[in-house]
C-alpha cells in the first residue's frame, strides 16, 4: 500500500512554510527526517511534495544518518553588539577615575574593592556621558581584579 496522497499534500504545505526559514542544509535535514520517518516509498513522497529532485533527499537521508553535529555558529564571527568598553575608549579610564580614591584593600594582597555601588558609580559614569548599565560596570571592574 503507498503512501497516499494527503500525506504528500501537508508535506507539500509543511515544507511551503518552513523552507524560507530554512538554509539549503536545514531543508535537506528535513526533508530527509520526513523521508526516513515515512520509510518504503519515502525519498519519492518527500521530493514530489518539496519539488526536488529524489537525489537531494537521499542526500539528506545521508546526512542524517552520517551523524555528522551541527555546523555550530549561526552569526558571523564578530556578530553582534560590541562592550561598552570597546565602543567607548574612555569608559574604563573615566571608571578607574571614580573608584580611585575609594579603593579598598590590603596593598600586599590582590585583593581590591570599592565602597560605591555599581549603580552609583554607573549613574556618574552616565553624566560624565558614558552610557553604561550598573552590570556592565560590575563586569568592568571584574577585569581590572576587583572582587
Amino acid at each position: 500500500m503507498g503512501i497516499p496522497d494527503a500525506m504528500r499534500d501537508q508535506l507539500a504545505v509543511k515544507f511551503g512554510v518552513l523552507f524560507p526559514h530554512l538554509d539549503e542544509r536545514q531543508r535537506r535535514l528535513l526533508m530527509g527526517a520526513e523521508a526516513r520517518v515515512l520509510g518504503h516509498g519515502g525519498v519519492r513522497v518527500v521530493a514530489q511534495a518539496a519539488q526536488v529532485s529524489e537525489t537531494t533527499v537521499r542526500k539528506g537521508v545521508n546526512e542524517l544518518e552520517a551523524g555528522e553535529g551541527p555546523l555550530g555558529r549561526v552569526r558571523r564571527p564578530g556578530g553582534g553588539r560590541k562592550k561598552a568598553a570597546e565602543v567607548d575608549p574612555g569608559l574604563r579610564p573615566a571608571l578607574l577615575a571614580l573608584v580611585e580614591p575609594d579603593i579598598r584593600g590590603d596593598p600586599i594582597s590582590p585583593l581590591r574593592w570599592t565602597t560605591k555601588s555599581t549603580r552609583k558609580i554607573a549613574a556618574e559614569l552616565t553624566r560624565q556621558g558614558h552610557k553604561v548599565s550598573a552590570d556592565t560596570v560590575g563586569d568592568l571592574l571584574r577585569e581590572e581584579g576587583f572582587s
